[in-house]
C-alpha cells in the first residue's frame, strides 16, 4: 500500500529562507565557525570560560528523566487534556492517583557605551526571597552584585572594578543558586562595562554545542521543570477547545524549535470522535537555528511524519526559515475553509517595540495575526518586566526572576552535576548576558509582564479565550509531580505558574 495515501503526511514546500536587505534585527554568524574577537576570561569562577570545552551528555544520556513518574504523568495529562474538549458533551473528569514523585525543560541585544545614559536607581522592591535569605554569605553576595550594578550605572568605574573582584571570590557555578546566579551577573557587568555584550551574545551562540549535545541540554531542562510543559498544555488545551468541531485546521508556531509541543495533540487529533481532522503546520524558526539544532526544520518534518504514520492523521508542514518579525501573510499562505490557531512560545519578548523601533514591530506582528482571523492565539511568556526599564531596575528585576528559577533548578539536581552545569550554561546564560550588558537594538531579551500583553492584545482587537477550569486542574495535578514549592495562580483571564511567590511564567488564549 502506498504509504502517502494511509498516513497523508505531506511537506508543502521545501524549506523557506528569507533575509532582509536591510534587517532591523541583530545580524547572528551564519555559520557555526564564523570568528569571533570575544574571548572569554581563564577564571577559574568564569562561567563562560567553559563553554568551548568540557564534556557534554548525550541526548540518550537523558533517558533516564524520561522515566520519571513526572513525565509518564506528564504525557497522560497532555493527551488526557486534548482529547477531553473533542469527545462527546460529557462531564469530564479530573485525572486522579497522580503520582508523588520526589524531584529528579522552549527557553532560548544593548551594549553600552561612554555617551549611555545613567539612570539613577529607582525604589525596589523584590517580590521574590531566596529560602536560604537568612544566610549571611547568600545575603552579602546579593547586596554585594547590587553594589556593582550600582556603581557601574554612576559611571563610579573604580569602585565597580573593586568590587566586581570581591564578587568573583565569592561566586561559583557549583554553588549554592546566589553563588552560580552571581557568577553569569558578575560576567554581564564585566561585559557592560567593556561593552562586550553583543560580542558575547552572539560568541555563545555560535559556540553552542551543536546537534544533539545542545538537544540534551534542553531536554534536560524541559524534564526537570514544569515551565515548558505549563504552557504547552495551557496553549494546547484552548487550541483543542477552539477547534474541536473543525475538520481542517492549519497551526501557525512563531517558534517551532524542535516541534515537541504538537506531537501529543496531534494524538489527541487523531483519536477524536468522528475521525480525525486535516492539519496543516506551518513552523517558523530562524535560519541560525539549525547550527544550534543540527537537522532544524528538517528533524521537525521527520518527526511530523513518524506521528502521521504512526496515528494515521494527515499532516501537512510547510516549514519557514525566516525571523519572525519579516514573516509576511503570504508566507503563510492562509486558506478559506481552514480553522486557524496562531502560537507564540515564548517568541514576542523578541520583537522590538515602540520603546526600540518607531515601526514597532511587537504590535504590528499582532495586528497582522489579527487581520488573518485565527480561531484562536495562544502566548507564552516570562513573567518579568525588563523591556524599558532603565538598567539598575532592569538588573534587580532580572536578580530577583533568575534567583527564583536557580533555585527551582537546585531542588532538583545536585549543585555538582554536571548536567545542571551546562543546562544553566547553554540555556539561561546567554539571556542573562543579554539583559544585563546590551542596550538598544542589541538587547532582545525584552520581557514584559502579563498585563502589559493584555494591554497589547486588546489594542490589536482581540479578546480573551477562556481557559477552562479543567485545564487549570489539570496542570494543578501536574505540579504535585515536581514540588510543592511551585504555584498557579489564575489571574485576569491568565495562568501564571511560578516558584513559592515569583511568578515566572503567564499562558493566556486570545481570539
Amino acid at each position: 500500500m502506498d504509504s502517502d495515501k494511509f498516513h497523508g503526511y505531506r511537506l508543502t514546500s521545501q524549506r523557506s529562507s528569507y533575509s532582509p536587505s536591510n534587517p532591523k534585527v541583530p545580524a547572528n554568524p551564519t555559520t557555526p565557525t564564523e570568528s569571533q574577537n570575544f574571548e572569554p576570561q581563564a577564571s577559574p569562577n568564569c562561567p563562560l570560560s567553559i563553554f568551548s570545552s568540557g564534556a557534554s551528555p548525550s541526548f540518550e544520556d537523558c533517558t533516564s528523566f524520561n522515566q520519571s513518574s513526572g513525565t509518564r504523568y506528564m504525557k497522560t495529562a497532555l493527551h488526557d487534556i486534548e482529547t477531553t474538549p473533542m469527545a462527546q458533551d460529557e462531564g469530564p473528569s479530573v485525572p486522579m492517583n497522580s503520582p508523588m514523585a520526589q524531584s529528579q525543560t522552549r527557553w532560548a541585544h544593548e551594549p553600552t557605551s561612554s555617551n549611555v545614559a545613567h539612570h539613577p536607581q529607582t525604589v525596589y522592591s523584590p517580590r521574590y526571597s531566596l529560602s536560604g535569605s537568612g544566610n549571611n554569605n547568600n545575603n552579602n553576595l546579593k547586596q554585594l552584585l547590587i553594589r556593582c550594578a550600582s556603581a557601574l550605572a554612576s559611571n563610579k568605574i573604580n569602585e565597580f572594578e573593586t568590587l566586581v573582584e570581591y564578587a568573583r571570590a565569592m561566586v561559583n557555578i557549583s554553588g549554592d543558586p546566589i553563588q552560580r546566579l552571581g557568577a553569569y551577573m558578575v560576567e554581564g557587568l564585566v561585559a557592560r562595562r567593556e561593552s562586550s555584550g553583543n560580542n558575547i551574545y552572539r560568541a555563545l551562540r555560535c559556540r553552542e554545542p551543536q546537534g544533539k549535545d545542545l538537544l540534551s541540554y534542553m531536554h534536560i531542562l524541559y524534564e526537570i521543570c514544569p515551565y515548558l510543559k505549563f504552557g504547552y498544555l495551557a496553549a494546547n488545551g484552548a487550541i483543542a477547545e477552539a477547534c474541536r468541531t473543525e475538520n481542517r485546521i492549519h497551526i501557525i508556531d512563531f517558534q517551532i524549535a524542535q516541534g515537541t509541543q504538537w506531537m501529543t495533540l496531534l494524538q489527541a487529533l487523531a483519536a477524536r470522535p468522528g475521525g480525525p481532522p486535516h492539519v496543516r503546520i506551518t513552523g517558523i524558526d530562524d535560519p541560525v537555528s539549525k547550527y544550534a539544532r543540527g537537522d532544524g526544520l528538517e528533524l521537525v518534518g521527520k518527526r511530523l511524519e513518524s506521528v502521521s504514520q504512526k496515528f494515521k492523521i494527515p499532516i501537512e508542514f510547510h516549514p519557514l526559515s525566516v525571523y519572525a518579525p519579516f514573516v509576511t501573510t503570504e508566507m503563510l499562505d492562509v486558506r478559506p475553509g481552514e480553522a486557524l490557531a496562531v502560537n507564540f512560545p515564548l517568541q514576542l519578548h523578541h520583537m522590538p517595540d515602540e520603546s526600540v523601533d518607531v515601526n514597532n514591530p511587537r504590535d504590528e506582528r499582532l495586528r497582522m495575526v489579527k487581520s488573518l482571523s485565527p480561531k484562536v492565539v495562544t502566548i507564552i511568556e516570562q513573567e518579568s518586566n525588563t523591556n524599558t526599564a532603565a538598567f539598575v531596575p532592569r538588573f534587580l528585576e532580572a536578580l530577583d526572576y533568575y534567583s527564583a528559577m536557580f533555585e527551582s533548578i537546585d531542588a532538583i539536581l545536585a549543585r555538582d552535576n554536571k548536567e545542571r552545569i551546562n543546562v544553566e550554561q547553554h540555556c539561561l546564560a546567554r539571556d542573562m548576558v543579554n539583559i544585563i550588558a546590551c542596550e538598544g537594538t542589541e538587547r532582545v531579551e525584552r520581557h514584559e509582564l502579563f498585563r502589559k500583553w493584555r494591554s497589547r492584545f486588546t489594542m490589536a482587537g482581540f479578546k480573551q479565550y477562556p481557559l477552562s477550569a479543567y485545564v487549570n486542574s489539570v496542570i494543578r495535578d501536574l505540579l504535585r509531580c515536581y514540588s510543592e514549592h511551585y504555584s498557579l495562580v489564575e489571574k485576569d483571564g491568565a495562568l501564571l505558574l511560578g516558584w513559592k511567590e515569583r511568578s515566572l511564567v503567564s499562558a493566556s488564549a486570545w481570539h
